[in-house]
């Protein structure tokens, strides 16, 4: 892996690159490139995607106004623990216990998945969180299509339409896809044995969208098992493969573990962090194969992986998405 994590520019398809007028040439060129990259490192900064720094920031900033907010108020949208009813909501700090051998993460979020069921609801406390928040959703779907596109052309995919249309739900219903503002407060002046702002782990799912702020703290694991700084890079989203999208390429993509580890600077240590992740799943009945044509992995729908891979990592700890059990 290096020391280093890739940067690939995206303007051959990005948002602002109508698709009619894409470059053939360039647009193989680019799959090339992101194909590669994501099946060695795992993880790849894209550059000219078509959000721009001004709707990250507007996020970031409606974001921590909802964190900002008392406690009483935060617990009436907290995000239902036992899976049941939604996903959606406010998880806290602590909360959540990504690696089984560490303390509760050091980290707060709020759950966006839209369509949400009758029982939930955005903060009226707040009705910029659902504007902000929705348009944003919006924009991640976009983008994720095109990535999924490229990643397909770079596979040799054969039916590319049928690979992008199971992920046609983002947004809709019957699909786990996740906007999840993150907030990591500053390192309290105790902090228990082993603990740090998010424990060591892989994503699930088909890949991950993350902006940063200027933060640091993100971490991967390189194939000679050294922990890489992911430093946050102006103009630029990370994207990740996630454990489905690895079996589903039958291995071809790698889903690589990574971490927030707390700050050593002092100046970091008294600040907070905040990233958004927008993890991006298949639709719910989705059967996935592998693309291959091969049998590595058995044929499973895309919420049996969801719940399988959970159940693996997380056991009975609750997670982002629930508990699995």
């Amino acid at each position: 892996m290096g020391d280093q994590i890739p940067i690939i520019d995206f303007s051959a398809y990005g948002l602002e690159q109508p698709q009619e007028q894409v470059n053939k040439a360039g647009l193989n060129a680019l799959a090339e490139k992101l194909t590669h990259t994501l099946s060695t490192v795992g993880f790849t900064y894209l550059t000219n995607v078509g959000i721009s720094e001004e709707e990250v920031e507007e996020l970031f900033e409606v974001s921590d106004r909802f964190f900002d907010l008392p406690i009483d108020v935060k617990e009436k949208y907290r995000r239902p623990s036992d899976g049941t009813r939604g996903r959606h909501g406010w998880v806290a700090i602590e909360r959540e216990r990504v690696a089984a051998d560490r303390p509760g993460d050091l980290k707060e979020a709020f759950n966006m998945l839209p369509p949400l069921p009758p029982e939930q609801s955005w903060p009226s406390e707040l009705p910029e969180l659902e504007t902000v928040g929705t348009r944003f959703f919006d924009k991640c779907v976009q983008l994720t299509m095109r990535i999924l596109e490229v990643m397909a052309i770079g596979l040799s995919v054969p039916d590319i339409p049928t690979f992008l249309d199971v992920h046609r739900s983002m947004g809709k219903g019957r699909n786990s896809s996740l906007l999840r503002p993150l907030r990591y407060p500053p390192v309290p002046d105790h902090v228990k044995e082993r603990q740090i702002r998010c424990g060591e782990h892989t994503d699930y799912g088909s890949i991950t969208l993350l902006w940063q702020d200027g933060a640091p703290g993100l971490e991967v694991e390189s194939l000679e098992h050294q922990w890489i700084p992911v430093p946050p890079v102006p103009g630029t989203v990370v994207v990740n493969i996630g454990d489905m999208m690895q079996c589903w390429s039958g291995d071809r993509l790698r889903s690589t573990p990574h971490r927030v580890v707390l700050p050593e600077e002092e100046k970091w240590r008294k600040l907070p962090r905040r990233s958004i992740p927008f993890f991006v799943h298949p639709d719910d009945d989705a059967l996935l194969t592998c693309l291959d044509g091969s049998d590595k992995y058995p044929p499973m729908t895309a919420e049996e992986h969801l719940k399988n891979f959970a159940s693996k990592i997380y056991a009975d700890l609750p997670t982002a998405f629930g508990k699995t059990n």
